[in-house]
């Protein structure tokens, strides 16, 4: 815990992370923590859909690149956050911040790879996509809900949209999994 911080939860000097657990700490303190956290992990998701809908997308080249890109860059997302749930005093807090980063990010991916595959050809999808319909599409395929108002259409669509259903349940199950599996590893640790 910073210096600041420990000051306004009532502390005389310094503590360090490593000097209490997340219950051990005052009622404000965990407060502050968890809705730092929050905000950050807010603050994180809102860059990555706002760079979604303002970067360029004109010189970006081939779907499936970007997407293979992207889902490389999720993996090691999910990857580094693991390693610092297994760190951290406060792992449940960086856990719930992890799959708030996470999962938008991997939505804007298939988004991108969405809008681009439309782009480059819209007999691709049942209608032309605009950046709002790609992301529409990828929540649907996500939340498994499947209006049916854009549909893939090509064999190529169909196959990202089923990479992104067998993706969404390895987020959703194994990967959500594997981050509360890391609370238990960090718990067990702090408490042996």
């Amino acid at each position: 815990m910073d210096e600041p911080l420990a000051r306004c939860s009532g502390f005389t000097e310094p503590v360090a992370d490593t000097d209490l657990s997340y219950q051990e700490l005052p009622a404000r303190v965990r407060r502050r923590l968890a809705v730092t956290s929050l905000l950050r992990s807010l603050l994180v998701s809102l860059v990555i859909v706002a760079g979604y809908f303002l970067l360029p997308m004109s010189n970006v080249g081939d779907s499936l690149a970007v997407l293979g890109c992207g889902l490389a860059a999720v993996a090691l997302l999910l990857g580094w956050q693991l390693r610092e749930i297994t760190r951290t005093p406060h792992p449940r807090i960086k856990a719930i911040g992890a799959m708030a980063t996470s999962v938008p990010l991997f939505l804007v991916v298939f988004a991108t790879s969405y809008y681009l595959m439309g782009r480059a050809q819209p007999e691709h999808f049942s209608e032309p996509l605009t950046r709002l319909d790609a992301a529409y599409f990828s929540l649907t395929i996500f939340a498994t809900v499947g209006f049916g108002d854009i549909t893939a259409v090509s064999q190529a669509a169909r196959a990202v949209a089923m990479v992104q259903m067998l993706a969404g349940l390895v987020i959703v199950g194994v990967v959500a999994r594997v981050l509360f599996g890391a609370i238990q590893v960090n718990l067990s640790h702090r408490e042996s």
